[in-house]
């Protein structure tokens, strides 16, 4: 039997056993499983991967559900072609959803399962406020919901435990505020709301306010953890042996008690009477049922989620130097690529080897901060594709190579996509790229109104992707952590996103600007720059603020269709193209050198206004 013969043999054993355990539990119609852990993150650590260990789906988003005769998968289009593949033969059904955010599985539920009936799922990583959403949709059919236990842990006997990677400090030297002022801000939130406690659950929140940095999470320097901060004493829930001693030690100095992961719920529990603030979006239910029922419960949006995600003069600082470095490995990494391309053979495992190697020698490097993704023409159709030992392609003959990388730093975060020849490009493919490219400058060279809500912003990078009766499937752009996650909120410059205040643009805020045009089987095209948010103008109608442009790296002009550009355009891509060459010349020698100055050569504007 083959690899893929028994990876669905494998998923279709675990389903059966899922509907085994389904079935000792009577008028229990289905068990839900999400995309989550006990923390919501976005990359999950191994023991919380159910929905992939039970699906064989190795996307990052998407909920499983499982009745006796049916199994189904919600995804949206990001995944529609990998979901595609990876189900066909498992006896699960691909179920198309239109976004990230799209309640298709809730009316499917609602619909579908048995009035009176009860659904279950793990209440320790099942979100407040998804939990809510799912109540309501199953009252109307008097649907029960059961999430108290795992259905797991009956059937995956292997299951891995918690990571045991230690915490570490994240260096003085990077960082742009102490955690004791940082304690002093939140807890002065603390007095103006007039809570005792404050319950956070978001892994980067924490890393963020206590200073701390981890491996617990492939790609984000991030551990495992609760915290509860209260107005003269903090608590920290690490599994036992992650901090060494002399950490602990400079923690208590600050007020931070440290106590074992799995007395979380112990300790909420003991705040009978007393006052706690949460975020509904960034708690599970298990954990707001673990408070007693006489506290009085806050709802507001973490402050440490505003606070982080406006960096300080001093991060920035940081940030920028960290362009550089990745800019500089980017440069050497293409003057390989494009020597190597056609004497030796490249795969798209290739590609992802080589630009992490030249990542590393740079200094500070940490890790990738996602997984490459390195997509050769009907591969890089699917957005989030990532290649594989047993399904990859070769480099070779005409077309476009997507390459969306990026890349964790102690004094930063990078990300960024770029498209790249290979052989003969095709006037198509040229107009496709000319029109993403038109979209991201579109955002680049934004003025809003300080506040804006974030998801405003995104058709300025769609309208030239419109006009020409295209579009995309994803959002434009993501908060970008600092040496943290590189998703982060509470911005996103998508039509999927919220528009209440807290997701407003302020000063200080780091977000990618990604527009694409995907034509599947064929080829994919997506730019990919970060913009910091910086105040530009002020009026008698207010502060006015703008974009500063942060990734350092060519933008390959053999892609191309100059008449589809105005002359603004393309003096804004000469001026970036200086600021690149002048910014990345420093720190580069011999062939990268040479491919920098070669890349960033100026374009001659013989097109009208």
């Amino acid at each position: 039997m083959d690899t893929l013969a028994s990876s669905r043999a494998q998923t279709r054993s675990r389903i059966a056993a899922l509907r085994t355990a389904l079935s000792s539990h009577p008028g229990l119609a289905a068990w839900m499983v999400p995309s989550s852990d006990p923390h919501l993150s976005e990359y999950l650590p191994e023991r919380w991967r159910s929905r992939e260990w039970l699906s064989g789906f190795t996307g990052s988003v998407g909920t499983l559900i499982v009745t006796p005769e049916f199994a189904g998968l919600w995804v949206d289009s990001r995944y529609w072609v990998q979901a595609e593949s990876q189900l066909a033969g498992t006896g699960i059904t691909l179920m198309r959803t239109t976004s990230a955010g799209s309640s298709a599985h809730l009316d499917w539920l609602a619909e579908n399962l048995p009035f009176g009936s009860r659904l279950g799922v793990d209440g320790q990583v099942l979100g407040l406020a998804a939990s809510r959403a799912l109540r309501d949709a199953l009252a109307r059919r008097e649907i029960a919901l059961e999430t108290h236990w795992d259905l797991l842990d009956a059937i995956w006997a292997d299951r891995p435990g918690l990571p045991e990677n230690p915490v570490f400090e994240h260096d003085p030297a990077y960082v742009g505020q102490t955690r004791g002022d940082k304690l002093t801000q939140l807890r002065q939130s603390l007095r103006e709301a007039g809570t005792d406690w404050h319950l956070v659950s978001t892994l980067d929140d924490i890393a963020w306010i206590f200073n701390l940095r981890g491996a617990d999470v492939s790609y984000n320097p991030v551990f495992l953890a609760h915290a509860l901060i209260g107005q003269d004493e903090a608590w920290l829930f690490v599994a036992a042996g992650k901090i060494p001693e002399d950490l602990r030690a400079r923690l208590a100095a600050d007020g931070i008690s440290v106590l074992p992961y799995a007395q979380t719920a112990e300790r909420l529990a003991s705040l009978s009477g007393q006052s706690v603030m949460i975020d509904p979006r960034r708690i599970t239910l298990g954990l707001r049922e673990a408070l007693p029922s006489d506290a009085t419960i806050l709802e507001l949006t973490n402050p440490s989620t505003m606070a982080k995600s406006r960096k300080n003069r001093a991060e920035l600082a940081h940030v920028r130097h960290a362009m550089e470095q990745d800019g500089a490995a980017l440069a050497e990494f293409f003057a390989w690529f494009e020597s190597a391309l056609g004497a030796e053979p490249i795969t798209e495992l290739t590609i992802d080897e080589q630009i992490t190697a030249a990542r590393a020698r740079r200094p500070g490097f940490v890790s990738p901060s996602f997984a490459t993704i390195a997509g050769f023409n009907a591969n890089g159709a699917m957005p989030h594709y990532r290649a594989t030992a047993d399904s990859h392609a070769v480099i070779e003959g005409d077309g476009l190579l997507l390459i969306d990388s990026g890349g964790q730093y102690h004094y930063g975060t990078t990300d960024i996509t770029r498209v790249v020849p290979v052989g003969s490009v095709s006037a198509e493919q040229r107009r496709d790229f000319t029109l993403v490219l038109k979209g991201m400058i579109s955002l680049a060279v934004a003025r809003f109104p300080r506040g804006t809500p974030s998801a405003l912003l995104d058709t300025l990078a769609r309208a030239p992707i419109w006009a020409s009766g295209t579009d995309y499937g994803h959002g434009t752009g993501h908060g970008v952590g600092y040496f943290l996650n590189v998703h982060e909120g509470p911005q996103s410059i998508s039509p999927y996103a919220g528009t209440d205040a807290t997701t407003g643009m302020q000063s200080g805020m780091i977000t990618s600007d990604e527009p694409g045009i995907y034509r599947p089987g064929r080829w994919g095209v997506r730019i990919e720059n970060l913009l910091l948010t910086i105040p530009v103008l002020e009026t008698e109608f207010g502060e006015f603020l703008g974009f500063e442009t942060l990734t350092l790296c060519p933008i390959d002009t053999r892609c191309l269709e100059l008449a589809l550009l105005t002359t603004a355009e393309i003096a804004w891509l000469n001026a970036y193209h200086a600021q690149v060459r002048a910014r990345l010349a420093p720190h580069l020698r011999g062939p990268a050198l040479s491919w920098l100055e070669r890349r960033t050569e100026a374009l001659e504007a013989t097109v009208a206004p």
